[in-house]
């Protein structure tokens, strides 16, 4: 078998072809690893993406002194009610879904109002105790007058009975067990201040009850 001869010349040229392959190849290497470099630092510098707020429907509850949503129905509900205040209803309420959030107590006469009045913006609705006269057009047109309590609506926290302490403005059941409970302790009150030391009468409270009381 005849043996094959690589001169000297022919040898280093096969090896220097070989190491600049090698070279190649290393650099190759450097260039792709620099750009994956690159692309990481890249997406790492890049802005966050922000969701949008969410947004949810709520439903109309008592005012907060927050202006009202655009086309909702303002109204002030006042007298027999446990929760006299600032109402925002749906348009076309009527007058049961304004007392429906106010919750009208015990002694409130309902007969004498239109329950199915629709009730326009900025409207006051006092809510009667029975045998009290009522304004028929306080659900359709805004008062421009406030309501004044008779002198028979004061009662006397120390004769009073449950039942009658529940017909104070701000004053439920719970409140009239605790103010007797307190009145059978105590003997008697001797003033109207003295309110504030029943469990569940506060400051706010006893303002709101003081023109409906006495000793």
């Amino acid at each position: 078998m005849a043996e094959i001869i690589v001169d000297g010349g022919v040898r280093g040229r096969l090896e220097e072809l070989v190491g600049r392959r090698r070279e190649v190849r290393v650099v190759a290497l450097l260039v792709i690893v620099a750009g994956v470099v690159a692309l990481v630092v890249w997406m790492r510098g890049a802005p966050a993406t922000i969701a949008p707020p969410a947004t949810s429907g709520a439903p109309f509850a008592p005012s907060t002194g927050t202006p009202a949503p655009e086309g909702a129905t303002v109204v002030h509900v006042g007298g027999a009610v446990k929760r006299a205040g600032i109402f925002e209803l749906e348009p076309g309420a009527r007058v049961a879904d304004a007392l429906e959030l106010a919750v009208p107590r015990p002694n409130a006469d309902l007969d004498a109002l239109n329950l199915a009045e629709l009730v326009s913006d900025g409207a006051k609705i006092d809510v009667p105790r029975r045998g009290e006269a009522v304004d028929s057009a306080q659900g359709s047109a805004p008062s421009t007058t406030t309501s004044t309590e008779s002198p028979g609506t004061v009662v006397n926290v120390n004769t009073a009975d449950e039942a009658l302490l529940d017909t104070i403005p701000e004053v439920g059941p719970a409140t009239a067990q605790a103010i007797i409970e307190y009145r059978t302790q105590i003997g008697t009150f001797t003033s109207v201040e003295q309110l504030i030391d029943v469990t569940g009468i506060g400051p706010a409270t006893l303002e709101a009850m003081r023109p409906f009381v006495t000793v």
